[in-house]
């Protein structure tokens, strides 16, 4: 049994929200059903309460997805596992309880060198989903992290939807981008094979490199990153992508707005018309 497992079943945890009672089962099982579903799923990340109750609030949301960065940067933490798992796992836990009914996946960066103890603690937490980074590490030693945090998901009875991101664009440096596009697909298509749901190709990402993930992996098996000069949405959902995240790029929008507001009052302004009262 991986380390940090608990030998329950997911049906048998629930929480009443209003008047339906909501298992961790259902939600693992309706996030898994939006990565596979025909129209694109889309997810503004969240790194704290109040986040999350505004994104959950906002029509249209569907699932909710933390941001390691972000949660770090909001408690003086660099990024990269620098902040603990228990502070990381305590606040994706927050996340949770004030996501209401739904689905949150947590970015788990590459699972503090324990994938399966760490996919167990955030499914005790309510978690049904994860981002699980591999940082360029030796091939099999990512697919092990990948396995074990299956076998976390399949120990806790949870139809878990894991996001296998591979660092592969991000990190390809002067590389040929052949080869560098040739990696990616090898890793994607090796950590499909061993359970993952979808696979996270992060950077900045052409039609053309996108459409060729999609050919070699599948349809609704890609997911991706929204960031300045990425593809529209609407090629996404043309070309099968499952998923667009945002990252840390939800918070840094947030904190544009709030530098432009110290900006503007410095400079004898105040507030912005059409400034909303959402806490």
């Amino acid at each position: 049994m991986p380390s940090g497992t608990r030998p329950w079943r997911a049906h048998a945890v629930a929480r009443r929200y209003g008047r339906a009672m909501v298992t961790v089962s259902d939600k693992a099982a309706e996030l898994t059903r939006l990565h596979h579903d025909p129209e694109l799923l889309l997810v503004v990340n969240v790194w704290d309460a109040i986040t999350a109750t505004v994104v959950a609030n906002t029509p249209g949301t569907k699932a909710l997805a933390t941001a390691s960065h972000g949660i770090a940067a909001a408690r003086g933490y660099p990024d990269g596992e620098v902040i603990p798992r228990d502070e990381m796992i305590a606040e994706v836990g927050l996340i949770v309880r004030h996501a209401g009914d739904l689905p949150v996946s947590a970015d788990l960066e590459a699972g503090y060198s324990d994938a399966g103890g760490t996919i167990a603690r955030a499914i005790d937490v309510g978690v049904v989903g994860a981002n699980l980074e591999d940082r360029m590490k030796p091939l099999s030693d990512s697919v092990k992290a990948v396995e074990a945090a299956v076998a976390a998901a399949e120990t806790a009875g949870v139809a878990f939807a894991l996001n296998a991101r591979t660092d592969a664009f991000l990190k390809a440096g002067d590389r040929d981008p052949e080869e560098v596009l040739a990696d990616a697909i090898e890793r994607g298509r090796a950590y499909l094979d061993a359970g993952a749901t979808c696979f996270f190709a992060p950077g900045k990402l052409d039609e053309t490199t996108v459409g060729r993930l999609v050919e070699a992996l599948g349809e609704r098996r890609v997911s991706l990153i929204g960031i300045p000069g990425s593809i529209p949405l609407d090629a996404a959902q043309r070309l099968g992508v499952a998923r667009v995240s945002y990252g840390p790029w939800s918070q840094n929008v947030a904190l544009t707005a709030l530098a432009s507001l110290a900006e503007d009052v410095y400079a004898g302004g105040g507030l912005p018309e059409g400034t909303r009262r959402l806490n």
